[in-house]
C-alpha cells in the first residue's frame, strides 16, 4: 500500500523577511513515515520546512506554504491508499505579501490583514473513496469536543489529539479517536515509539491495511 504523509509546519510570508508559522518540528510526521516504510509500505512525504532528514526510501516533496502543500498532496493523492495528515498547517495567511521589508510604522492593521488558507485534510478527504484518512488535532481547552467535531466535519477515519506541549518535544502523548468509536491513549513516549503504536493501532483496525 502507499500512504501520503504530511509533516512539519507551513510558512506564510508577510514580506521578504518575515512569515507566520508555528513551533512544529516535523518529528511526528517523519516518524510515522519511517514506521510505514518499515512495515513495507510506500510513502510520499510532503513536508514543510524542518531540520530533519527524510527517511530513506520515501518519495519526498519539500514545500513552504499551505497552498504549496495542497498542490503537492493533490499531485500524489490519486496514487495513494491512505493519508496521515500530521502537518501543522497555518490556518491563515497574510492577505497581501509586501515586495519589500515592512518598516515598523508600516505594520498597520491593513498590512496585517489575514485570509484563510485551504483546509488540506478536508479537501483530500472529500474524495477519499474508501481510502484511510487520519487527521491530527493540536488543541487546548475543549480538545476532545473539537477533535470529535473535526472527525465528523472533515470525514476522517481517525483523529490523533494532542496539546501545544507536543510542539518540538522529544516525547508526546496522543489520544486516538476513531469514527468507529475507538478511544485509546498512547504515551507519553518518544515520538518514534508513539508513531509505531499509532500506526499499529490504526492499521490493525483498518481491514484493507
Amino acid at each position: 500500500m502507499k500512504f501520503l504523509v504530511t509533516a512539519g509546519p507551513t510558512r506564510e510570508p508577510l514580506d521578504p523577511v518575515r512569515y507566520l508559522s508555528n513551533h512544529s518540528s516535523g518529528k511526528m510526521g517523519y516518524s510515522i513515515a519511517r514506521v510505514l516504510l518499515d512495515r513495507g509500505h510506500e510513502v510520499a512525504l510532503v513536508s514543510g520546512p524542518t531540520a530533519l532528514t527524510p527517511p530513506r526510501g520515501c518519495e519526498f516533496v519539500q514545500v513552504e506554504t499551505a497552498r504549496e502543500m495542497l498542490r503537492a498532496c493533490k499531485s500524489v493523492w490519486g496514487q495513494c491508499d491512505g493519508l496521515f495528515a500530521v502537518a501543522a498547517v497555518a490556518d491563515w495567511r497574510p492577505k497581501t505579501v509586501s515586495p519589500r521589508k515592512l518598516k515598523r510604522g508600516e505594520a498597520t492593521e491593513e498590512a496585517l490583514a489575514m485570509i484563510p488558507n485551504p483546509d488540506i485534510v478536508r479537501t483530500l478527504a472529500k474524495g477519499k473513496k474508501n481510502r484511510l484518512v487520519v487527521g491530527f488535532a493540536l488543541e487546548s481547552g475543549r480538545g476532545l469536543q473539537e477533535a470529535q467535531r473535526k472527525m465528523a466535519d472533515k470525514n476522517l477515519d481517525f483523529v490523533a489529539l494532542n496539546g501545544p506541549q507536543a510542539q518540538g518535544a522529544a516525547e508526546s502523548k496522543i489520544r486516538l479517536l476513531g469514527a468507529g468509536g475507538q478511544d485509546e491513549t498512547h504515551g507519553p513516549m518518544d515520538k518514534l515509539k508513539l508513531a509505531r503504536a499509532l500506526v499499529r493501532s490504526i492499521l490493525t483496525t483498518t481491514p484493507r491495511a
